[in-house]
């Protein structure tokens, strides 16, 4: 893509009476996520009064604040329940809720998994900085064991969620993982993600030096963008290693990909037969 067109893009699809440069740390990767999926959202074609962006509360709801489509900020962790209830609403709307790995996986867990299970035809973006980076480094569900942070400044002793593995468990349609370094292929697994029936989730590993980084040995935000270089590599190569060689390694890539009809589309198909005429001229 030349330059004139990058820039085309975002005057299409940025708030320009929003205040910029964004609010985001210098190294955080966030911004990078909000480019994949602009971009994503406009090779696919969808005319923006069809795009909803539910957001949580956290650094990765701010995203909603500067693109110009249907945007609701929504209370921590209900990102998904208010997603859901648009979806219902208007099945033919493009519904993606925007949530950090605390948003989604600990106070937001448990709608997650039921999303994923009732299968809603919603798009789930998980932006993963393994931190809860806004409300001061707490240890969020996705913190690494041993890693610190303000809350666990000895080394965090629980296991963390693996959230690829949580929403292929609970029946999501489609799952895939990628990182910001990695961001074509990232942009890739959005668009499917996007385009497909039923819940889909993309978890986007994404780094915060300024809460996680900096703790963690990491000298600069350029160091994290280095690990996930080395550490990533795609699902299909990363099955065909020895338990032994995958422990510091990341799959990425598609995971799940399946086709079955959405919650919605189920719900609307029984709406129609309950309410069909009967023989005897009755509904």
């Amino acid at each position: 893509m030349n330059n004139f067109a990058g820039n085309e893009i975002i005057h299409q699809y940025l708030r320009h009476n929003k205040k910029f440069p964004h609010v985001l740390c210098a190294g955080c990767g966030h911004g990078i996520v909000l480019g994949a999926l602009i971009r994503s959202i406009h090779s696919l074609e969808i005319p923006k009064d069809d795009v909803v962006i539910v957001a949580g509360i956290g650094c990765s709801g701010r995203l909603a604040v500067y693109v110009d489509f249907n945007t609701v900020h929504t209370t921590h962790g209900r990102a998904l329940t208010f997603a859901t209830g648009i979806k219902m609403a208007n099945p033919k709307l493009n519904v993606i809720a925007l949530m950090g790995d605390g948003d989604a996986l600990s106070i937001g867990g448990n709608h997650m998994i039921h999303a994923a299970r009732r299968n809603i035809g919603v798009t789930a973006l998980v932006l993963n900085n393994n931190i809860y980076g806004m409300t001061g480094g707490q240890s969020s569900p996705a913190t690494p064991q041993g890693a610190t942070t303000m809350t666990n400044p000895y080394g965090q002793l629980d296991k963390s969620f693996d959230t690829v593995e949580l929403a292929r468990g609970a029946g999501a349609n489609y799952v895939a993982r990628g990182t910001v370094f990695h961001v074509k292929k990232l942009e890739k697994v959005m668009t499917e993600a996007i385009e497909r029936p039923g819940f889909s989730l993309v978890e986007a590993i994404t780094p915060c030096h300024t809460q996680y980084g900096r703790k963690n040995k990491y000298k600069s935000p350029v160091d994290m963008y280095k690990w996930m270089k080395k550490a990533a590599m795609d699902v299909e190569r990363y099955e065909e290693l020895d338990e032994a060689k995958r422990a510091d390694r990341l799959p990425i890539g598609v995971f799940v990909k399946r086709d079955r009809d959405g919650f919605e589309e189920r719900y609307y198909k029984l709406k129609d037969k309950l309410c069909k005429p009967s023989a005897k001229g009755g509904k």
